[in-house]
């Protein structure tokens, strides 16, 4: 409660304070906290698609590097106006860096590159929707956490579901190769760590000056990436220039604020069990936009996946 009014003295005119009188707040209405993890789950899974509808345009990390350049420049005049604080300390500044690379600069690199290799968006929001499987059943083992038997069925079905989707597509032809499964794989465990070292060590930041101080330390990173691999050059077209501002209002400052309510809420937990939903939105939106058909095998595994996180994130 003490947290919560700090949070309404620093902002004013924030949606978490409360009305005079016996007006309910919109965001404090039951419906909201039904319904707002779902529409976060959708937003999200809309990025996949964005990313495969700008990369024509742009190398990935110039992609991104301009993304998060956008991002921090509408951001910060904003924040500056809700009163959010700044980190007390360079300490707390390089722990929120830290996960800023990891969860923002290997997490959205490696989709990106994934992508731009040929691997299909829906296959590429499969391997990274398994994070909350590696999170809860493989890394919180490792952290002395108690892992279920339920927990490692559902680590071992959303394995065996990834490999009926890729196995079979592997050099079929149609641009997914291991190198591409690899940048995925390698986004996933970017996601993983980052949420991993924010918990350890980031959990006391102001999630609006925080969530801008990721983006800066992830545009550092991808633009030193992009310096030395890309030759820097966007083709500003009328699909790339929709896509961007898809990414950056929608996922980058509308899903992200989304989320931040969420976390006010207590809505955080609710919200990861449902990342399972993820990769099959994903995978429709690919079917409905790109044709990335992937058959039945591919329909099983995506279902199978979706059962292995379900496992592992669903309360008894």
């Amino acid at each position: 409660m003490a947290g919560r009014r700090r949070a309404e003295r620093c902002a004013p005119n924030s949606i978490f304070r409360r009305k005079k009188g016996n007006v309910m707040p919109a965001t404090d209405h039951p419906a909201f906290a039904r319904i707002m993890p779902f529409v976060f789950v959708f937003l999200w899974s809309t990025g996949f698609v964005g990313a495969k509808f700008g990369l024509p345009y742009a190398d990935p990390f110039t992609f991104l590097f301009a993304r998060f350049a956008i991002v921090i420049v509408l951001m910060v005049p904003v924040i500056s106006l809700l009163g959010a604080k700044w980190p007390k300390s360079w300490r707390q500044v390089a722990h929120i860096s830290t996960t800023g690379v990891l969860v923002h600069g290997i997490y959205l690199g490696g989709v990106f590159w994934a992508i731009d290799t040929g691997l299909p968006s829906g296959l590429a929001a499969l391997i990274v929707g398994l994070q909350p499987v590696v999170t809860a059943s493989v890394v919180g083992a490792l952290l002395g956490e108690r892992v279920s038997g339920r927990q490692w069925a559902g680590l071992v079905l959303g394995l065996i579901g990834v490999a009926l989707v890729l196995v079979p597509k592997i050099g079929d032809g149609i641009g997914i190769t291991a190198f591409g499964i690899g940048l995925a794989i390698m986004a996933l465990f970017g996601m993983t760590a980052g949420t991993l070292y924010q918990k350890r060590f980031c959990t006391g930041m102001d999630l609006m000056s925080g969530t801008v101080i990721q983006y800066v330390a992830a545009a550092a990173f991808v633009g030193v990436v992009a310096l030395i691999k890309e030759p820097l050059v966007i083709e500003w077209s009328m699909n790339f220039i929709l896509a961007m501002a898809w990414l950056v209002l929608v996922l980058s400052i509308g899903a992200i604020m989304l989320l931040m309510v969420l976390i006010k809420q207590g809505e955080a937990t609710r919200v990861a069990s449902m990342f399972y939903l993820v990769p099959p939105t994903a995978a429709f939106f690919a079917w409905l936009l790109f044709d990335e058909h992937l058959g039945m095998l591919g329909f099983a595994g995506f279902a199978i996946a979706a059962l292995g996180v379900a496992l592992v994130m669903v309360k008894r």
